[in-house]
């Protein structure tokens, strides 16, 4: 699978599932395959406070190092779920082009992101599907 493109349906199947709770609502996360992404599943559960950015997207630093592998990815979907550095998780609820590396973490339907994450600070917890 490439680093920048989404996975086929095949490929979700075999990723972990995770579920991303933005105050009450809670939408299902699927990580990508890479050392990034199981290395933030052995973090879980992750409680954060998200802050807003640039009106696209929000981010949180984390007291903890991941793996990077940094891709300019051109395009940034709504709904991905990225590394910026090594501890900056990003959530993007905005399409846009960007020239800023990101390593890719997974993705979120992004359908509901802008309604559920429209204040300035969102309460985001990350947990394994039970």
């Amino acid at each position: 699978m490439k680093e920048s493109s989404r996975p086929s349906e095949l490929e979700q199947k075999e990723l972990k599932s995770v579920l991303l709770q933005i105050d009450e609502t809670t939408v299902p996360i699927r990580f990508a395959d890479n050392e990034t992404a199981m290395a933030l599943q052995k973090r879980l559960p992750l409680t954060m406070q998200m802050k807003e950015m640039n009106g696209n997207e929000k981010y949180h630093y984390v007291p903890f190092s991941l793996p990077t592998n940094p891709k300019n990815v051109g395009t940034v979907q709504a709904g991905d779920l990225m590394l910026y550095g090594s501890d900056c998780l990003v959530l993007f609820y905005e399409t846009f082009q960007t020239d800023i590396p990101y390593t890719r973490i997974g993705w979120v339907e992004p359908n509901r992101l802008p309604e559920l994450l429209s204040a300035d600070t969102v309460r985001v917890q990350m947990s394994t599907e039970r």
